[in-house]
């Protein structure tokens, strides 16, 4: 979804140890977290890295082409201000990619069931048609949403082979079920247009007038009226 998306500056939030951005083919690549890497790659390494919060973006507004969200939204406790970061900082039409845990499906089962210390069933899922509305509020234009992985939250391999059959079968009977899903949007910016009158147009409309409503025109009397030489005032 990524490698289409053109721009010079993508910001990756959430999921720091993974490069989300590998496949975007823009100039500049920033990872924002709360505690960057300490020598984690050299200065001219891809990509940057940023300490920031999410809910305050140290970004000047209107400086990015692309914000990838990478399960911060289930995890943050302003989600909301979140979102309203992405927006000031994303220059018109620019795009966001938002991805997180579906809690209609096996893991949002499973984060009922099980203790919620842990990560990652400790966040609060929201649904992909929660997300989609928060975007439409903002002024984004929702342009695909995806679901992927119908496989129970199983941690052994062997067992990951047995229940793979499941996405298959999930992507054909129950699409929506899937426990990821991704959302990608853009932001729109309606501008308006001073229409001026054409002047041209309307001198062009008084050759076209009788004689008597050109006699009008020129003498500067009121709709309806016309003046003579005597002074005396007659009803057209």
């Amino acid at each position: 979804m990524l490698v289409d998306i053109f721009g010079y500056n993508a910001l990756q939030l959430g999921l720091a140890s993974e490069y989300l951005l590998r496949a975007n083919r823009m100039p500049l690549h920033i990872r924002a977290a709360h505690a960057p890497r300490a020598g984690g790659a050299s200065a001219s390494a891809r990509p940057a890295w940023v300490a920031a919060d999410e809910t305050a973006l140290p970004f000047a507004g209107g400086s990015l082409d692309l914000v990838v969200l990478a399960h911060v939204l289930e995890f943050s406790a302003s989600p909301h201000q979140v979102l309203r970061e992405v927006e000031r900082v994303l220059v018109a039409e620019g795009s966001v990619v938002i991805c997180g845990f579906n809690p209609y499906s096996l893991w949002g089962l499973q984060r009922r069931l099980r203790a919620r210390g842990q990560w990652p069933w400790r966040g609060q899922y929201l649904s992909a048609p929660r997300v989609r509305d928060w975007l439409i509020l903002l002024g984004f234009e929702v342009q695909s949403s995806q679901f992927g992985c119908h496989v129970p939250p199983v941690s052994t391999p062997e067992w990951l082979a047995r229940w793979k059959w499941l996405d298959r079968a999930g992507r054909r009977w129950w699409p929506v079920g899937g426990a990821v899903w991704i959302i990608h949007g853009i932001k729109r910016v309606f501008g308006a247009r001073l229409i001026q009158p054409n002047w041209r147009e309307k001198h062009a409309a008084a050759e076209n007038l009788s004689a008597l409503a050109r006699r009008v025109r020129g003498l500067g009397c009121p709709p309806g009226k016309i003046n003579d030489k005597k002074g005396e005032t007659w009803k057209s």
